[in-house]
Formats: C-alpha cells, structure tokens, sequence
C-alpha cells in the first residue's frame, strides 16, 4: 500500500511541476512588466478557468490527500523509537556483569574454544590465552 501511494505521489508531483510551469502568468504583457495592469480590475483580470488551472488546482488537491496519506501510513506503521537517553545497555546472558575495565596487558584471560574436525564438534575447552594489547579506544599515545 506504500509503494502505491508512494507511486502515486511522485507521479502528481511531477505532473503538478509540469501544469504549473506550462501557465503563464497573469501579467504577462508589457504593462505587467512595470507594475501596471492596464484598465483592469484591482485584482487583475479575471477569465474563465482553463483546462491548466482547473488540472493544477486537482493535482494540488491530490498532492496533499497523497501527502497526508503518506504521513498518517508512515506515524502508524513506524515503531517508537526511543530517544538516545532511553536506550539501556543489554546485560550479557545467564545474569553475568559486564567488566567495568580491561584486563592488564601481560595477564591471562579463560577462552571457551570448541574443536571441529571433519564436520564432528569435540567437548568445549577453557583456554588461558594472554592479553598482547589493549583494546583499540585504550591504547596508550
């Protein structure tokens, strides 16, 4: 339903730029061009509507249902997002805090490591593996 109303919109819109640009305007004599509208009324002249006003005057109507449309469909549909302050950090599985600092360079940290061999998955092992550097946003400068 979006993309049809979506398609529908962009198709108005380019015909609203058409019909407006195809009109001329309503001084567009020599006297227009001074300020001066001649012996006509105060408001200009006032014809009989052409085919190009009455067809902007409905692609504009139809530009704005298309518009509200597409606002109302996008408020509805669209989930609340929280603001940046709202977000929460995720705490890890099974209840764990998260480490407030790094481990020290040099010092051992336990790895959980699962061999595969041939498409059959051994039993889980715990590895010491030592820390060679800190993490990128602590290096030292």
């Amino acid at each position: 339903m979006v993309y049809l109303l979506t398609t529908i919109h962009v198709i108005v819109c380019l015909f609203l730029v058409i019909v407006v640009l195809l009109q001329s305007g309503k001084a567009a004599d020599l006297a227009g061009a001074f300020g001066g509208m001649g012996s006509q009324t105060v408001f200009g002249p006032r014809g009989s509507a052409t085919v190009l006003s009455k067809a902007t005057t409905i692609a504009a109507a139809l530009f704005m249902v298309t518009s509200l449309s597409l606002s109302i469909i996008a408020t509805r549909t669209g989930g609340s997002v929280p603001a940046i302050f709202e977000k929460k950090v995720a705490q890890p599985k099974g209840g764990a805090q998260p480490q407030t600092a790094p481990p020290p360079v040099g010092s051992q940290v336990p790895i959980q490591v699962t061999p595969e061999s041939n498409g059959q998955k051994g039993a889980t092992q715990t590895l010491p593996v030592p820390v060679q550097a800190a993490p990128p946003g602590q290096q030292k400068k």
